[in-house]
Formats: structure tokens, sequence, C-alpha cells
């Protein structure tokens, strides 16, 4: 099998209160290849969201390493991990987290920009990705003109302008429906379909039964690791073909 893209070797994570050390992660060792679809899941407490915050190199562990996509990240300074973060990862957050002056189109370029790429290739860029989530008409619109689930849409695409290698999704239906959630839930197997792999947190198990592989931690521990042998199916066919013609 290849390298991991993800590698993690007793991962800790300490906070501190004072002078007293809070361990929230005791020691995580994992690894997630190309094209896994994996959910993190755990009870409030677990450390499966700081877990998260180290895969996307918001945070840096306290002892360990984490080796994304070949790069040691664990020791980086926070210059270069805004630089990795821009490059290697895309994030869709339960939030959005939609700037709501800008269009739908600004919004999923603005990776673009911080790479540096022309405003009109940055455009065409943007408007690729919106057609693949099945938003292209909506292109012009700003974040209040749209529904939670086109906004949801909108920021998977500028999770994936830039073509990462890796996309994290922090309770990404958090804040929707179970319609909406079940179509959202589709375009993630669409993605990972297409050949990215997705790591995705949440709390719920039938968000979770989406993903390949679950991973369950507790207390700071990994509690379980285990294949998904069936998978949940979408119900729903109206996003069948999004990737297609990508």
């Amino acid at each position: 099998m290849s390298h991991p893209i993800i590698h993690l070797s007793a991962i800790q994570k300490s906070y501190y209160m004072g002078k007293q050390a809070i361990p929230v992660l005791k020691g995580i060792t994992l690894d997630i290849h190309k094209n896994e679809y994996v959910a993190l899941m755990g009870p409030s407490g677990s450390g499966k969201s700081t877990l998260m915050n180290i895969l996307g190199c918001l945070d840096s562990p306290t002892a360990g390493k984490y080796v994304l996509n070949g790069q040691d990240v664990s020791k980086m300074d926070d210059d270069s991990l805004a630089d990795v973060r821009n490059k290697e990862i895309g994030f869709v957050f339960q939030q959005f987290n939609l700037l709501p002056r800008l269009t739908a189109a600004e919004n999923v370029a603005l990776p673009l920009v911080y790479a540096g790429l022309a405003k009109k290739t940055r455009h065409e860029m943007a408007l690729a990705v919106l057609e693949k989530v099945g938003l292209a008409e909506r292109s012009h619109h700003k974040p209040n003109e749209l529904s939670g689930g086109q906004c949801q849409r909108v920021a998977i695409a500028r999770a994936l302008v830039n073509n990462p290698s890796l996309i994290l999704a922090d309770e990404p239906t958090g804040n929707l429906d179970t319609k909406t959630s079940i179509e959202i839930m589709d375009i993630f197997g669409k993605i990972q379909s297409a050949g990215n792999t997705v790591v995705l947190v949440t709390h719920e198990e039938d968000i979770a039964n989406h993903a390949h592989r679950i991973v369950r931690l507790r207390d700071g521990l990994i509690e379980t690791d285990r294949r998904n042998e069936h998978p949940a199916k979408s119900a729903l066919h109206g996003v069948e073909n999004i990737y297609e013609n990508g």
C-alpha cells in the first residue's frame, strides 16, 4: 500500500490551566490513505475536535509526530502551517464561514487569492467548482440570498477549489435539516469517488454511516477503528451526476 496521506504517531495534546496540564489527546496513532473516507466520532470531551484541529494544522501537538502528504508538520511554525493549510487542506465547517459581502463565486475564490492567482483565473476556477456542486447558476448571489444547504455547497466548493490533498469537514450538516443533510452527504460521497480524501468529524451516527471507515475516540484515545462494510447510500437523485462531467 502507498504511503499514508495522514500519519499520526503517538500524538498527545495538553492544555494548561495555570501550571496544571490537562491532557486531551493521550497518544493517538492513526494512518489514513489517499481516497479514504473516514468519520471521526466520539462523545463531547473525547478529543475529536482537538484531533481535527491538529489534522487541519490549526494547532500543533504537545508530543508525537504528524506527517501530512510526506511533510512532517508537527514541529512547523505558524507561518509554515498556514502555507500547508492553504495548499493541502480544504475545510468545511458547520457554520459555513462565508463572507457576507462576497458573492458565492468570490467566496469560493478566496483560497486562490492567497495563492496569488490572477482574478480572471480565480473566477473561472470558482465557476467550474460551483458547477460541480450544482450551484453555477447562483454564483453571483451573496450568502443571505442562499439557503443553508446552498451556503454549505458554496463552502464545499471553496474547500475543493485549489485541489487540496485532504478535505476536512467538521459537523458539516449540524445546521441543516434531514433532507438537506442527505444531499450534502451525497456530495461528499461524490467528492470521495472522484479521488479525494475526506475526513469527517460528527457526533451523529447516521452521518458517520456515510463514511467507509469509522474511528471512535473516548477520553483522548482511539476506542475503535473499523471498516464500514455498508456505507449509507443517498435516497435522493438530484445530485447523482455532479462528477460525471468534472
